[in-house]
């Protein structure tokens, strides 16, 4: 990641809005030769003038800064597809449908991977009517514990908190094939399709 906005980034974001580089220096209040400078790697804007050039790009700062070009692929908005962020200072979740800047206490959040489980992080899935029964068999204590469980479907987004001392199990309603998520705040998240 870089530490600061990068010429290619406001090049491309430019070209997205449809606007010339004339145009945009109208907005910023500087010359076209200045944004011309930029784009070629020739000068960096001046931090005053962030905010403005963000919201003419119609980007967050953080975004700008970041030198990446966040584009959400999963228009059709399939849960299966989507991202969940966990901050480790607070223990915040976020869950968004496609690909996002995240940002809790002060960091910028990765997207957590999902990875088979382990014999220590396995979980029992059990049906009982119209349920699905999970149980996790992991320590449930301040320092380590499932945080939260979740039953992701197509079109539907279910997660239940857990707490430090209380029980690792869960219960969700049969809605069809998705995927089962849980998350260790020492080991990360796991799944496992139903």
């Amino acid at each position: 990641m870089n530490h600061y906005v990068t010429s290619a980034v406001i090049k491309e974001l430019r070209e997205r809005q449809h606007i010339t580089q004339a145009e945009l220096a109208e907005q910023l209040c500087v010359s076209p030769k200045t944004i011309s400078k930029w784009e070629t790697g020739r000068g960096l804007p001046d931090i005053s003038l962030l905010e403005a050039l963000a919201k003419s790009l119609h980007i967050s700062v953080p975004e700008l800064l970041s030198g990446e070009c966040i584009t959400n692929a999963n228009r059709a908005s399939n849960l299966l597809r989507a991202s969940i962020y966990v901050c480790p200072i607070c223990g915040n979740v976020i869950h968004a449908v496609g690909k996002t800047m995240v940002s809790c206490c002060g960091i910028t959040l990765p997207p957590l991977e999902a990875e088979a489980p382990d014999a220590a992080h396995d979980v029992t899935v059990e049906t009982i009517e119209y349920e699905y029964v999970v149980h996790a068999n992991h320590p449930m204590t301040k320092e380590h514990a499932i945080t939260f469980m979740a039953y992701v479907t197509g079109d539907r987004f279910e997660l239940v908190k857990l707490y430090p001392e209380g029980s690792a199990e869960s219960h969700f309603l049969s809605r069809g094939h998705g995927r089962l998520l849980w998350y260790c705040n020492h080991h990360g998240l796991f799944e496992r399709r139903v």
